[in-house]
């Protein structure tokens, strides 16, 4: 039986996880990344003078656009006003002035999406040389904003088609194939809407390392994917067949429109940079386990494993890393995301799912596991995830409570919640994927 100081072990977790969010807060991290001096800013590695630009346009997406443009426009006052058009999947907290608001749908897109995406090629069609464009994009963008490039496509069919893609099984980066060759605002396509102006985009990236034209479907990044690619995927999922008939007519007549690719004119004066991505998550979090005495190692090596092989690993290293160092607490730090397939009707995310499964394999033992995502929410659920113990396994039980067959019917809230280890923040206004934190003792 873990002894009882255990039990402070996961308000420790917690404590943990929410410094490491005060961190990444992204209106301080926007600010060392401009470094403001006067007109100049610092932007894609070289010093920017905004005084040479006739205007400044902003163009925010994505689940942490309120606060990237609450940031940029902090940064810029009240010398350099900006001409903003804000998307968030929920209403602005408060207005910004100089920006226009639209709430997106996601994961499906809406009417609002639709008519953010029109509403933001009409704004970019009237940039020239003299507008500096700042892109500011989060996850969750590829459904928030929408405009098909084909006529005749409208809101039912575009719904009908995300609905197919975030149901088929496909990893993100090859859902977002299929989505940048159908749509007007997606595979860097934003970015030959203005094709003469200076366009500096930043991020923060839901997607794995490396895989950046992925984020949102890369709306200002070349795109190196192809139209073959978009049939390979569609075919391997079998696709067609769910999508309405104005979008499968594309495929099966060879009409899709191919993405602008790297050396076409519209990319020579865009600058990409990550403004948060998961290396930041977990060094934060890294340095917030060294200041409570423990000793750390961060492995993002999981991202996008299975949530059941991500569990056996990140144990097996926890109780690795505790052997090496016998005498200390140890910490081990896992950033991105597991893959969780739905196999119920219950509430539930995959850091609910994750902490569930860890239940009985920490059951007795010194172990706490933590898993949340720094946007605030998990799945279907109102928490942002959970955390467990060695004693969570005795106490469901002798609450009635068995993990595995809430496990089965992705059902995890509702097994956490009578045991008050749900994590619940509310939206954060952030979007970093998520963070693991196992702790023993």
């Amino acid at each position: 039986m873990p002894c009882r100081a255990q039990k402070t072990v996961k308000d420790t977790a917690k404590r943990l996880f929410l410094g490491t969010l005060a961190g990444i807060q992204i209106p301080a991290v926007l600010a060392r990344k401009l470094n403001r001096e006067g007109s100049s800013i610092r932007a894609a590695g070289s010093a920017i003078d905004l005084s040479e630009f006739r205007e400044i346009v902003a163009i925010a997406f994505g689940k942490a656009s309120f606060a990237m443009a609450e940031a940029l426009s902090d940064v810029l006052a009240p010398e350099f006003p900006v001409d903003g058009i804000l998307v968030g999947p929920s209403s602005a907290a408060h207005a910004i002035p100089g920006w226009k608001s639209f709430t997106g749908g996601h994961p499906l897109p809406s009417a609002q999406s639709f008519a953010a995406g029109r509403t933001i090629l009409e704004r970019l069609s009237r940039c020239d040389r003299g507008t500096l464009i700042f892109f500011l994009i989060s996850g969750g963008g590829s459904a928030l904003v929408e405009q098909p490039l084909a006529a005749g496509v409208g809101l039912e069919d575009f719904q009908k088609l995300h609905s197919a893609l975030v149901s088929c099984g496909a990893p993100i980066e090859e859902i977002n194939v299929i989505r940048k060759h159908l749509s007007a605002t997606k595979g860097g396509r934003l970015a030959t809407a203005a094709p003469d102006s200076m366009k500096i985009t930043f991020a923060i990236s839901d997607v794995p390392e490396g895989q950046e034209s992925a984020l949102a479907s890369g709306p200002t990044l070349p795109d190196p994917t192809t139209t073959q690619d978009a049939d390979r995927i569609a075919s391997r999922y079998g696709l067609l067949g769910k999508f309405p008939a104005s979008i499968r007519t594309q495929f099966e007549r060879g009409m899709l429109s191919e993405t602008p690719k790297p050396g076409h004119p519209a990319f020579a004066r865009s600058h990409f940079e990550l403004l948060l991505r998961t290396h930041d998550l977990t060094h934060v979090c890294h340095h917030a386990c060294e200041s409570e005495g423990f000793t750390s190692l961060a492995d993002n090596s999981t991202d996008n494993w299975p949530l059941e092989k991500a569990v056996d690993y990140l144990l097996a290293q926890l109780e690795a890393l505790k052997k090496d160092n016998p005498h200390r607490r140890v910490a081990l730090l896992a950033g991105g995301e597991v893959s969780s397939p739905v196999t119920g009707q219950g509430i539930g995310g995959r850091n609910l799912a994750f902490v569930l499964a860890c239940v009985p394999k920490i059951a007795s033992k010194n172990i706490t596991v933590l898993s949340a995502g720094t946007d605030g929410i998990d799945g279907n659920s109102p928490a942002a995830g959970a955390v467990a113990d060695g004693e969570t396994l005795q106490r469901a039980r002798a609450a009635g409570l068995e993990p595995m067959e809430f496990l089965r019917r992705s059902d995890a809230f509702n097994f956490f919640k009578p045991l008050d280890d749900i994590i619940v923040t509310g939206p954060t206004g952030n979007n970093l994927r998520d963070l693991r934190i196992l702790l023993a003792s």
